[in-house]
């Protein structure tokens, strides 16, 4: 008998317990999670939101309306608002359960609100790989894989199968290098191990050394970067003293000069990076 439970709502309940937790709505016949949106919008489904040619004028809507002006910030920005939540759905979920989401570009929709912007991502499939052991590998939305590794491989392969058409058309229009965009895919993808563990007091070393496989992962399944996030110890013998510097910069002080660099920029020296983290253990009031 098919426990009761899917593999995705004991992700998704894993991840109740977190201060941060930007999870996508879920719309299937088993799980039902989701925010009401309002009634003026439109549902961009991703394999044909690109097929229609609708990327590059949603940019254009969205940072004209909101912002940055500068293409590089922009672009970022626009990737978070797509693929934030479904980066999370299954980085999180591997680190936390042990199972990983397979996105599908048919099965992750986008809405388009009248405020021209996006709404949280949707996806309307449940399926998730597990491990033979693994208690939901009798579901009917479970995929029995192997081992950890080939669980990695075929997460990474739904991941950059789901994300490829949204970041090439990104890169069409914007002329942005794919390597930026998907560095900011990989960096990502390492934080969303990395946040969960620190929250929890868990190993931090051990989450991104999780995380760092799932990168590889999504490397070999076509993800392309220059650098790799590095882990980054500030606080000696701290929880939640190790944090960590994205290997690709997201160019947020090219819309915001005066905010600067980011904590996380690799463009920023270690030393203010070590002196504004510290601050934060003394002073959570002052953390983002």
């Amino acid at each position: 008998m098919a426990p009761a439970q899917t593999p995705l709502q004991a992700v998704i309940d894993a991840c109740g317990p977190l201060k941060f937790a930007p999870l996508p709505d879920v719309r299937t016949a088993s799980v039902r999670s989701f925010r009401e949106h309002p009634a003026a919008e439109h549902w961009y489904r991703t394999d044909l939101m690109v097929a229609e040619g609708a990327v590059g004028p949603l940019f254009d809507r969205l940072t004209t309306r909101h912002g940055p002006a500068h293409k590089l910030p922009g672009a970022t920005s626009f990737m978070r608002s797509l693929l934030r939540e479904p980066v999370f759905l299954v980085s999180a979920g591997i680190y936390l359960t042990g199972r990983a989401a397979l996105l599908d570009e048919r099965r992750l929709w986008f809405p388009w609100l009248s405020t021209a912007e996006f709404g949280a991502p949707t996806v309307t499939s449940a399926r998730m790989a597990v491990l033979p052991d693994d208690p939901a590998a009798g579901h009917p939305d479970a995929v029995v894989v192997a081992d950890e590794d080939a669980l990695n491989a075929v997460a990474a392969r739904h991941l950059v199968g789901a994300f490829s058409p949204i970041i090439d058309a990104l890169h069409q229009h914007t002329r942005i290098g794919l390597r930026t965009l998907w560095g900011w895919v990989l960096d990502t993808q390492h934080f969303y191990m990395l946040n969960p563990a620190r929250f929890l007091g868990c190993d931090a070393e051990a989450a991104w050394h999780r995380a760092g496989a799932l990168g590889e992962a999504l490397i070999e399944a076509g993800a392309v970067t220059r650098a790799r996030p590095r882990l980054f110890p500030f606080y000696e013998d701290h929880p939640r003293g190790t944090w960590a510097v994205r290997g690709t910069c997201c160019f947020d002080y090219k819309g915001d000069p005066e905010h600067g660099f980011c904590t996380t920029c690799p463009l920023k020296c270690d030393g203010d990076r070590r002196a504004e983290l510290q601050e934060w253990i003394r002073n959570p009031a002052l953390a983002p």
